[in-house]
Formats: C-alpha cells, structure tokens, sequence
C-alpha cells in the first residue's frame, strides 16, 4: 500500500500543478491512494466548492485542512456532504474531523488535529486527548494524523505520544519542508512538515514584495499569492509485509 499526502496547497498556481502532474507523480511513484491539505487553496485562505471539485476530479480520496478552514463562507454548504476533513478538535459539529475509506480490502482512516501551541487557538479542544478519544471510536487497518500545528515540538511530541498507536503522524501548516522524516521506534511513520504545493519563491506562497514589506514597515496589507516557478512537497507513506517507510518528494519547477 503507497499512500502519497501532498503539503498544503496553496493557490491556484499551486492547484494548477497538480492538475497538470498529479498523474504523472502518482504513475512514477506506483502510488495507490492519494490524501491533501486543501487549507490555502483558495486565494490562500480555505476552500470553495469550485476548487474542491476539480480536487476531486483529479482522484484525491480525502483533504484535511486547519486554521482556515472555514476561511471561504460556501465551505458551510457542503462541508458535511464532502471529502473534508476538519480538524476533530475544533467545538464544532459541522463537519467531521476523520474519515475512513476503503480501498483494495483494507481501511484507512485519516485524522485531522489543529495544534494549539503559537496559533492563537487555546480555545481548541486538546489534539492529544482528542486523539485519544478518536482511537477508542474507531476500527481501521492504516491511521494517518495531520498535525496542522505551528510548533515543531507539538508535532514531535505527539507523534512519539502515538508511537505505535497511529500508522502515520504527518506535520502541515508551516510550508517549509522537513529533513527529519523517520519510522519511530515503535513503527510509526513521522515527518515534523510535509512542506507546500504552490509558489517557490514567494514567503509560504505569499507574494514576497507584501510580507518583506510588512516586516519592514509593521503596516498590514492583504497578501497575495506569489507567482512564477511551483514547488511540489510531498510524502510516500509504504506500508507493506516487511518494512514500512516514509519518503520525501521535493520538486521545483
């Protein structure tokens, strides 16, 4: 079983991308499911419907999101009918906060956590004690969690807290790419930030002239997705008889 989860995807440059070589990865890759973060996919903040079809028509079976996932108002309208998953420890029943398929005989069930640390979000329930509580509810042969948290430390501690109780832990929301993609001592699969799909040279996908401005400045302005070359950030979670591992895809054109 080759699960491929694409980071977070940002803007139409980086939806686009996907469209035109998603295929492509996946056939190179003998990739058999394929799971994303949609959170800035629309203008950067959320998802619409419209980008959440043509998502779908490229064969992605589930997208997790984080802090904007409710950032476009429509999401509201289908979100509890679709392929989206929020993060399960938000105080809210709209949505679902994990999803199970079926694929060739096994189950894979993806969860989605919000962290708390560094993301103005204290008012969230506890993503580990929500972990806990969803791992009682459920029966599945693969788990994979989406940490969407700020702090490397959170999403370490977490997953060594669910070594060997998850298939996978997987970091998103911070945009940049990590090194430290391992199997845990108790075979969990873990990488602190799968990185992001979109602009390659903008500040996380934000048009680079806007936030280098606003660093220099302090004076806010609403900030745009970034142009030019894409870059692609993903993982190859194989699960098999003899010995899982994860692996990076970094690509840049």
């Amino acid at each position: 079983m080759k699960i491929l989860y694409i980071g977070d995807i940002v803007g139409e440059i980086g939806l686009q991308y996907l469209e035109k070589n998603l295929q492509r990865i996946k056939e190179e890759n003998k990739i058999n499911v394929v799971f994303a973060n949609a959170e800035n996919v629309t203008n950067g903040r959320g998802l619409n419907f419209e980008h959440y079809n043509r998502l779908m028509k490229l064969g992605i079976y589930g997208l997790t999101m984080g802090n904007h996932t409710f950032g476009q108002k429509e999401i509201y309208e289908y979100i509890d009918n679709s392929k989206v998953i929020r993060p399960a420890n938000f105080s809210t029943n709209i949505g679902k906060g994990y999803m199970t398929i079926n694929y060739n005989d096994k189950k894979i069930t993806v969860i989605n956590l919000l962290g708390r640390v560094y993301m103005n979000s204290m008012s969230l329930d506890c993503p580990f004690k929500t972990l806990d509580k969803i791992l009682e509810e459920i029966d599945t042969d693969y788990s994979i969690v989406d940490i969407h948290a700020e702090a490397t430390s959170e999403k370490i501690a977490l997953g060594l807290d669910f070594d060997g109780r998850v298939s996978a832990v997987v970091g998103t929301h911070t945009h940049v790419p990590t090194a430290d993609n391992k199997v845990l001592p108790k075979g969990t699969l873990y990488i602190s930030d799968i990185g992001m799909t979109g602009p390659a040279l903008g500040v996380l996908g934000d048009k680079k002239d806007i936030i280098i401005s606003r660093f220099r400045t302090g004076i806010y302005e609403s900030s745009k997705t970034e142009q030019g070359p894409v870059q692609f950030n993903a993982v190859v979670l194989d699960f098999n008889n003899f010995k899982n591992s994860i692996t990076r895809i970094n690509l840049c054109e």
